[in-house]
C-alpha cells in the first residue's frame, strides 16, 4: 500500500523529511527539560546557589523555545505535505476515473466514487499530516524517555515491564476488532451518499409524486445504519482510552510508592524522582498517542484500500491497440458479426451477430421496441462500450485502431438523458468546440432550431442555464444538446431519441436542416416515431438485440411485420417528401 501511495507523496519529500526532522528534534529538546529541572531542584535549590538556579532556568527557557519552534515547523511542514499529498492523490484518482468506460463506473457506482474522491482521500491525507508528527515524535519520545528513566533508576523502570505489555496487548485486541468495522463505515457512507444523490438529482420527480415522506424514511434508514456502524467502530476504539488512563495512573501510583521509599532511604534524590515521574508520564502519553494513531491508521488503511481499488481498476476500453496518428477520414460505418453483453457472466447477449453497412453521409433511422438494444448498438460506434466479439469499423478502420480522443472527436452523440452544465448557453454550446466563432454557434443553433427560442431570452447566448439546464424546458434542452453536437462538426452524428420532447413541426424542420446542411455527415437517429425516420436512406429495425430488417420506409412496410405493426399503431403521415 505504501509503495502504491508513495508516488503521490514524492513531490513533497523535501517537506516530508523536514517535518520528520523537526518532530524528532522537538521530542529530544522536550526530553532535556526535565533533566535541567532535576539539576535545579537537586543542586541549585538544595545548595542555595541562586546563580546556578538562574542559569539552569535560562537553559530551560531556551530548550522550551527551541522545542516550540521545532513544533511549529513540524506542524507547518506536515500540513504542506499532507495537503499536497491529498491534492495529488485526489487528482490522480479523478484523472483515472475519466479513463473509465461506462462499465467501470457501474462497477463502483457514482456515489461510491464520490465518497472515495472526498472522505476517503481526506482520511488518508489527515493520517499523513498527523502521522508525520505523532509517528515520529512518539517513538522518539518513548524510546528516549525509557532510556533516561532507566539511567535514573533501573529498579523503578521495572514497572514498565508490567505496564507496557498489558497496554500493547490491549491496543492490539482493539485494533483487530475495530479494523474491519471501519471499512463497513465507508460502505455505509457510500449507501447514504447514493440516497442523497438520487434524491437531489430527481427532486422534481420526488415532489411530483409526493414521495418526500418515502425519501425521508429511506434516508433515515441509511443514516441510522451508518450511525450504528460508526458507533460500533468508535465504541470499540474508545474502550482503549480509559484502559490507558488506568494503566498510566496505576504506574504513577506505583512509582510514587516505591520511589518515595527510595527517597526516604536516601537511595534516590527528590529531583530525580520528579524527573522520573515526568518521563513515565511522557512514556505513557506516548503510548496513548501511538494507540490513537493506530486507531486513526486503522480507518485510514480501510480508506486507502478503497482509493487504491479505484487506482488499480483497469479501464475496459483503452488505446493499447491504437495508432496515435490515425484520423477518421469519413463517416462510413460497418459492423461485422458483432456480439456484446454488459456483464461477462450474463447468459444472453445484448447484441447478437450484428452485420451492418452504412455509407458516409447517409441518414439512418433505428426503430425497435423498448429493450431491443437500439442504444447499445450506437454506443459501439464511439467505443463507449467495447464489442465482446466481432469488429466495428468507422471510416474503413477498426475503431480500436483509433485513439479514443480522435474517434470520439469525430463522433457526436446526443444521449437519451440530455445533460447541460451550470453556466451560460454559450459556455454549454462551446463544449462542442471551444474555439467556435459566434457565426458558427449561430449556424448550429439555426440547424437545431435553437434560434426560435433563444432570441426571446433577454441575455440571449449569455443566459445562465442554472444547474443541469433547469431554466429551459425539455424540448429546449434537447435542441441545445443537438446544437452542441452539430457545433463539433462531426463525421458521425448520433441522436438517441433526441427529438422526443419537440413537436412534430420542429422535428421536421430539424430533419430538413440535417438533409441540406449536413450532407457529408453520417446521421444516425434512434426514434420512437416512424415519422422521424421515414425519410431516412435506410431504416434498421431492432428486435431483442438482433437486426430484424434493414431497408427504406416503403421496403419495410412491404416486407417487415414489426415495422408495419409500429407504423399502423401510430398516426400516419409526417414524412418529408423527397
Amino acid at each position: 500500500m505504501i509503495q502504491k501511495l508513495w508516488p503521490y507523496l514524492r513531490s513533497y519529500r523535501k517537506w516530508f523529511v523536514l517535518g520528520i526532522g523537526c518532530a524528532a528534534l522537538e521530542a529530544i529538546f522536550e526530553l532535556l527539560i526535565p533533566l535541567v529541572m532535576a539539576e535545579i531542584v537537586d543542586v541549585g535549590i538544595q545548595t542555595g546557589d541562586g546563580v546556578y538556579t538562574v542559569q539552569m532556568g535560562a537553559v530551560m527557557v531556551v530548550l522550551a523555545l527551541t522545542s516550540l519552534a521545532l513544533g511549529i515547523g513540524a506542524a507547518y511542514f506536515s500540513s504542506v505535505t499532507g495537503q499536497g499529498f491529498g491534492a495529488n492523490l485526489r487528482a490522480a484518482e479523478y484523472d483515472h476515473i475519466q479513463e473509465f468506460s461506462f462499465s467501470n463506473i457501474e462497477r463502483f457506482s457514482t456515489a461510491s466514487l464520490i465518497t472515495r474522491l472526498t472522505s476517503d482521500v481526506n482520511a488518508v491525507q489527515m493520517t499523513v499530516m498527523m502521522g508525520m508528527r505523532l509517528l515520529v515524535r512518539t517513538p522518539v519520545m518513548l524510546i528516549s524517555a525509557l532510556i533516561l528513566a532507566m539511567m535514573i533508576s533501573r529498579r523503578l523502570s521495572q514497572i514498565f515491564l508490567v505496564v507496557i505489555p498489558v497496554l500493547v496487548i490491549a491496543i492490539a485486541v482493539i485494533l483487530i476488532f475495530a479494523g474491519p468495522v471501519f471499512r463497513k463505515v465507508q460502505e455505509k457512507t457510500d449507501q447514504l451518499n447514493l440516497v442523497v444523490q438520487e434524491n437531489l438529482t430527481a427532486i422534481r420527480v420526488v415532489k411530483a409524486f409526493v414521495r418526500e415522506d418515502y425519501e425521508k424514511e429511506k434516508f433515515a434508514k441509511r443514516n441510522e445504519d451508518l450511525w450504528k456502524t460508526a458507533e460500533s467502530a468508535y465504541g470499540k476504539v474508545v474502550i482503549g482510552m480509559p484502559l490507558m488512563m488506568l494503566l498510566i495512573y496505576g504506574a504513577t501510583i506505583a512509582i510514587l510508592w516505591f520511589g518515595g521509599q527510595m527517597v526516604h532511604t536516601g537511595t534516590l534524590e527528590v529531583g530525580l524522582l520528579t524527573t522520573f515521574i515526568t518521563y513515565v508520564t511522557q512514556v505513557m502519553i506516548s503510548l496513548m498517542m501511538v494507540c490513537m494513531m493506530l486507531m486513526m491508521l486503522t480507518r485510514s488503511v480501510a480508506c486507502a484500500k478503497r482509493v487504491i481499488e479505484v487506482l488499480d481498476e483497469v479501464p475496459d476500453i483503452s488505446d493499447s491497440q491504437c495508432s496515435r496518428d490515425l484520423q477518421v477520414k469519413d463517416g462510413s460505418i460497418r459492423f461485422e458479426h458483432v456480439y456484446f453483453k454488459y456483464h461477462a457472466d450474463s447468459e444472453e447477449w445484448n447484441l447478437e451477430d450484428i452485420n451492418l453497412d452504412i455509407k458516409a453521409g447517409q441518414t439512418v433511422g433505428i426503430i425497435g421496441s423498448t429493450g431491443s438494444a437500439k442504444t447499445s448498438l450506437v454506443q459501439m460506434i464511439p467505443r463507449l462500450y467495447e464489442a465482446n466479439q466481432g469488429t466495428v469499423f468507422v471510416g474503413g478502420e477498426d475503431v480500436r485502431s483509433y485513439s479514443m480522443e480522435h474517434l470520439r472527436d469525430s463522433c457526436a452523440m446526443v444521449l437519451q438523458n440530455n445533460t447541460l452544465f451550470s453556466g451560460t448557453i454559450r459556455e454549454n454550446l462551446c463544449w462542442g468546440r471551444e474555439d467556435a466563432t459566434d457565426e458558427e454557434i449561430q449556424h448550429a443553433c439555426r440547424i437545431a432550431c435553437v434560434d426560435e427560442f433563444i432570441d426571446r431570452m433577454e441575455k440571449g447566448y449569455d443566459t445562465d442555464l442554472g444547474q443541469g439546464g433547469i431554466n429551459v424546458s425539455g424540448g429546449q434542452k434537447q435542441r441545445l444538446c443537438i446544437a452542441r453536437a452539430i457545433l463539433k462538426q462531426p463525421k458521425v452524428l448520433i441522436l438517441d431519441d433526441s427529438t422526443s420532447a419537440v413537436d412534430m413541426a420542429t422535428d421536421a424542420k430539424i430533419r430538413q436542416a440535417f438533409a441540406t446542411e449536413l450532407k457529408d455527415t453520417t446521421k444516425i437517429m434512434i426514434a420512437q416515431r416512424i415519422a422521424s425516420v421515414c425519410d431516412a436512406d435506410q431504416i434498421i429495425v431492432m428486435d431483442d438485440g438482433r437486426i430484424s430488417a434493414v431497408g427504406t420506409h416503403e421496403e419495410l412496410l412491404a416486407t417487415n411485420e414489426i415495422y408495419r405493426d409500429v407504423y399502423t399503431s401510430q398516426q400516419k403521415g409526417g414524412c418529408i417528401d423527397g
